[in-house]
């Protein structure tokens, strides 16, 4: 059955009583292992190592923290190093990374990088898996936000329209930093620009969107895009309604 939080005492509060009320939250809270995933963990760093193409597959989804431990957080930056660098990324080339940045034996030795290559056989479903160890993630960002905000609700210095703001934009760069991301291949948008160029070579006008009615403006622009948000801004009585 699920533990539930104490709940508020009835009546006039005792003295001590905002003390105590912080403490058994605070049990309540902390008395729980965080959200983790840790054998997914090792079988996605396991199965990077183990194929050339798998980091592509979980870059837009994993930024290092989103791993629950140290080690794996040192692993995965070394991993994303040797991509910056287009180096290939294996056993012996994380290790190496590891070695030089003064990291190998804080996550295990090389010892530790083969026992995670021995707990996958391949990475179909690495990118799965990542979303896992993402929502972790997000489940451990929620709790250090939502705990943060109640310990300083408790403080009766705490301005309640900050604290709000706080809370706000903790939660805003939660959704913002896990909105779902897309990366495309050079090769795609190389063909889709030169799709682009051939159609604008095509228009007499070299307009391939709805013209302005102002040259100089569809000369910048090409005329508003399908794609394109626009927005019209003036002072009142400037005729922005006749030029909509």
């Amino acid at each position: 059955m699920a533990e539930k939080i104490p709940a508020k005492t009835a009546g006039k509060r005792s003295r001590g009583g905002d003390k105590q009320r912080r403490e058994d939250l605070s049990s309540y809270l902390f008395g729980k292992v965080p959200p983790q995933a840790l054998p997914l963990e090792e079988v996605v760093l396991g199965a990077i190592m183990l194929e050339k193409d798998a980091i592509t597959q979980v870059l837009d989804v994993l930024q290092y923290d989103a791993f629950y431990l140290d080690a794996h957080q040192l692993i995965y930056q070394a991993m994303l190093r040797l991509f910056e660098r287009s180096q290939p990324i294996d056993l012996l080339t994380v290790a190496q990374e590891l070695r030089q940045s003064g990291e190998l034996e804080s996550v295990g030795g090389a010892a530790y990088l083969s026992e995670l290559t021995n707990k996958v056989g391949s990475a179909a479903n690495i990118e799965y898996h990542a979303r896992i160890i993402a929502q972790k993630f997000i489940q451990r960002e929620l709790i250090r936000i939502s705990t943060q905000t109640i310990n300083d609700a408790f403080e009766d210095t705490t301005d309640v329209f900050e604290l709000l703001d706080s809370a706000e934009n903790g939660l805003f760069q939660i959704a913002e930093r896990n909105m779902g991301r897309s990366v495309d291949r050079m090769s795609t948008l190389a063909s889709q620009l030169l799709k682009q160029i051939e159609e604008m070579k095509q228009v007499e006008d070299g307009l391939t969107g709805v013209p302005t009615g102002f040259t100089e403006l569809d000369r910048l622009t090409s005329g508003f895009q399908r794609s394109d948000l626009i927005i019209l801004a003036a002072r009142p009585g400037m005729g922005k309604t006749a030029f909509t």
